[in-house]
């Protein structure tokens, strides 16, 4: 009988942390374990608990944790068939999980026209022409601009595309997936004209004489989807499979996948049955699919690797667009606000009925007041639902984004449970822009990590991939540094509130698993725990904050299962 100790007597057991002394035996007298499937050692090894505690070897069997301590003890673990991988000075952490991405968008971004790293409007418009080259191309698409770094100091125009390309519909989406910039031919082809009105949630931005320039805000979006054909289920398939290649070579073991078809989730499961799918998921469906998240929460498929029992909706807009809802106008446009997205009525049913059916809540929420109102509805929902009336007492609901806050409501996280779930990588980027939209006055409550954590709330650290570049490198270093990637952080940016490295690991590990339930099986490298570990070429809590930046993922274990192995 192979012997498995619960995560409950493995400290006193087998685990050797830092400060313990190893223990003479780890395997009890009257019991032998049976050799494991795979051993890793030969490198620093952090199990994610308390203290930054560290082991120097790991036995994995049929997936799961079956020792971590010093190479002394293992002895009974390794058999003639054990599999011994050297790390080869590389550091073993638990895996990496990003806790807001977009699979599908991921794996869109690898085969359609990439927009990251534009740097003009003259690139986007160069950008354009060469993707104009193929003329069996009916409509030219494209996602990942952001004009914040760019020398014409605006947004893209529909004329600026029309001098490119005015036959075909262009359609380009910016980096936050909340705005996009038309051509002419594609306004005329959905019907939008200088007279369309703003829908409810949405906006058609205007020039000084009241035409449409071509830049298209949040629910003002929607028409456009009919230009581009849906993709098959096939294609749909093929897509998540390489988004998942893409985030596990990025360093992920985990995603938590947001704004998602529910019928996808059966893709998903078939591409982990299939053994396709790298990466273990939690899903969260849009509002749309709720009755169905409900009638199967929590749906378990492909022996955990796919779960879904959430649901996502919006709160609000983008702060690059300012569509973010604020309390106060923006520094920089004073007769706008943003956007809110979400009505009371409708909004609060759906929270009490998700208290009483035990579905887990994911909201959009950028600007100070799409905050406040959410957390005002989320309590007003806690107190109308009494835990004796839940099917879950502890919701584990999830504010996506939480980027700027008024000061008084940062406490309120802490207090009702709520968890931030953040995206460090969104803090180091919009610190060009943020401080002149939103104004330095507003900066204390922006990306406010460390007063979140010191006033009781727990974050949970994502990517927002493709909106960023989805490189658990990237986080690890925005959260510890804040600084951008060439080091810079400008007036009023709030160094203090980046995190230790300690605290900054539980971002990507522990606390990501308590954001799915998964506590008791992810997270932290125990006895009984799955095996699931992200392998970087460096010492993450040791090396210089900027030598973070250049950090690189060498391995990704899923399961046990080696899933991305850098090349040498």
């Amino acid at each position: 009988m192979r012997l498995i100790l619960t995560a409950s007597t493995c400290v006193t057991a087998m685990v050797v942390l830092a400060a313990c002394e190893a223990p003479e035996s780890a395997i009890p007298d009257t019991q032998t374990p049976s050799p494991a499937d795979r051993i890793f050692t030969g490198g620093p090894i952090y199990t994610g608990l308390e203290g930054l505690a560290m082991a120097e070897l790991v036995a994995v069997d049929e997936g799961r944790i079956v020792y971590v301590g010093d190479a002394a003890g293992a002895a009974a673990f390794i058999g003639a068939n054990t599999e011994t991988v050297d790390l080869q000075g590389a550091a073993m952490f638990p895996g990496f999980t990003d806790s807001h991405v977009h699979v599908i968008g991921v794996g869109s971004r690898e085969r359609n026209l990439n927009l990251e790293g534009v740097a003009s409007i003259t690139e986007l418009q160069a950008s354009i022409a060469n993707a104009a080259q193929d003329a069996t191309a009916s409509i030219i698409s494209g996602r990942g601009w952001i004009e914040t770094h760019w020398p014409e100091g605006r947004f893209p125009t529909a004329a600026d595309l029309d001098a490119v390309e005015s036959d075909r519909p262009v359609v380009l989406i910016r980096a936050d997936g909340h705005a996009l910039v038309a051509n002419t031919a594609a306004m005329n082809a959905v019907g939008i004209t200088n007279d369309t009105p703003d829908p409810e949630g949405g906006a058609i931005r205007r020039d000084e004489n009241g035409l449409a320039t071509g830049m298209i805000i949040d629910t003002a979006m929607a028409p456009f989807a009919a230009l581009s054909p849906d993709p098959t289920r096939e294609e749909r398939k093929y897509l998540y499979e390489l988004g998942a290649q893409v985030l596990a070579a990025s360093g992920w073991t985990g995603v938590h996948d947001m704004s998602v078809n529910y019928a996808d989730v059966d893709l998903m499961a078939e591409l982990a049955e299939e053994g396709r799918f790298a990466i273990r998921t939690m899903v969260y469906a849009n509002p749309e699919d709720y009755d169905a998240v409900a009638a199967a929460a929590p749906r378990i498929e492909a022996d955990g690797r796919v779960i879904a029992r959430g649901v996502k909706f919006y709160m609000d807009g983008a702060l690059g667009s300012r569509g973010a809802a604020l309390l106060a106008p923006y520094d920089d446009a004073p007769d706008n606000s943003g956007l809110f997205l979400s009505t009371r009525p409708s909004s609060e049913e759906m929270m009490r009925q998700a208290l009483a059916d035990g579905v887990q809540l994911a909201v959009h929420a950028i600007g100070d007041a799409g905050n406040q109102r959410l957390l005002n509805w989320m309590e007003a929902s806690f107190e109308a639902v009494p835990e004796a009336d839940r099917t879950v007492t502890d919701p584990r609901w999830r504010v996506e984004h939480a980027q700027v806050l008024a000061p008084v409501d940062i406490p309120r996280f802490g207090e009702m449970d709520v968890i931030a779930s953040m995206q460090p990588s969104h803090a180091i980027g919009d610190l060009h822009f943020a401080p002149s939209r939103i104004g330095l006055q507003r900066l204390d409550g922006a990306y406010a990590w460390r007063t979140l954590i010191d006033t009781g709330a727990m974050i949970a650290g994502g990517s927002d991939a493709p909106v960023e570049r989805g490189e658990a490198r990237i986080e690890f270093y925005a959260t510890a540094v804040r600084r951008d990637l060439n080091g810079y952080a400008g007036e009023g940016w709030n160094l203090d509130q980046a995190l230790d490295r300690e605290t900054a690991l539980k971002l990507f590990t522990i606390w990501p698993a308590h954001a799915s339930f998964r506590e008791d099986e992810l997270g932290t490298i125990e006895v009984g725990k799955i095996a699931d570990f992200s392998v970087f070429d460096r010492d993450l809590m040791t090396v210089p904050d900027l030598d973070l930046r250049d950090a690189r993922p060498v391995m990704t274990v899923v399961d046990g299962d080696i899933v991305f192995r850098a090349e040498d």
